[in-house]
């Protein structure tokens, strides 16, 4: 299923979409897929699946443990792509950095996604302005290229954004990097509100500090059509390496409150 589609099959149940974040490989290859199966078992939406790099400008310390770990355990390209089609009962994107997508050549990586139904490509330190090239690439396989704004993206840059952008748009609720937070940004609220005026039938996506129950009740509430979680289900990961088991039970959990909320 596209991600279009499953935000238009959410919004006749009258949900948003919750779309969670592992990094693949960590603790080991294996492992990603039963963590990817306890989530998607508590109910998250799409699966949003890092191939960890190993300078993640836009990652806080938590999700920066988890790809060194993923790294530690041989993750790679090949790896992560044998690995993400094993994975088949929700969409999933994949986010990771320019320079692995460049290296492994901007065609294949993106025929890659395709061969293993992966749906969209997040990349965060690719500017408008540098996109073009993949932005092709990901059309001639029928890949939604994800763009992200922020608090500090301007109108000008924001509708040129927009024309652009392609399955949801990933709105970064803080200027800085990913990790949990006690409160919801202010500026959340104000910031979906503005992009909604140019964006259309488009989905808004929100993330960065998403950790709680709370915080995606106030997302959909604020008029966005989904909340992205990632550094508070990595903690989980972090806090149980010993004891997969349980680790596996309290992402399940978890899961299941944070998608209780989008509804």
């Amino acid at each position: 299923m596209k991600l279009k589609e499953k935000f238009a099959e959410l919004k006749k149940k009258k949900e948003g979409a919750l779309i969670g974040f592992i990094t693949a490989g960590d603790p080991t290859a294996e492992d990603t897929i039963e963590i990817a199966q306890a989530m998607i078992k508590g109910g998250i939406d799409i699966l949003e699946l890092g191939l960890p790099f190993s300078d993640p400008v836009a990652d806080g310390p938590v999700i920066q443990k988890a790809g060194e770990r993923a790294l530690s355990a041989g993750m790679n390209p090949d790896r992560f792509f044998e690995i993400a089609g094993k994975i088949k009962e929700v969409p999933k994107a994949v986010l990771t950095y320019y320079n692995i997508v460049l290296q492994r050549g901007l065609d294949k990586f993106c025929a890659d996604c395709a061969k293993t139904q992966m749906e969209g490509l997040v990349i965060p330190d690719l500017p408008i302005e540098e996109c073009e090239p993949l932005r092709n690439a990901c059309k001639k396989h029928n890949i939604s290229l994800i763009l992200l704004a922020a608090p500090t993206t301007p109108n000008v840059r924001l509708k040129r954004i927009l024309e652009q952008a392609d399955g949801f748009l990933y709105v970064v609720s803080v200027a800085g990097v990913t990790g949990e937070r006690k409160d919801l940004s202010s500026q959340v609220k104000p910031l979906v509100k503005r992009i909604k005026k140019q964006s259309g039938d488009l989905p808004l996506a929100v993330g960065f500090g998403i950790s709680n129950p709370g915080h995606v009740k106030e997302i959909i509430a604020a008029g966005a059509q989904g909340a992205i979680v990632g550094s508070a289900f990595e903690k989980i990961i972090e806090e149980h390496l010993g004891d997969k088991k349980r680790m596996l039970r309290e992402l399940e959990e978890f899961s299941r409150a944070l998608k209780q909320a989008t509804k």
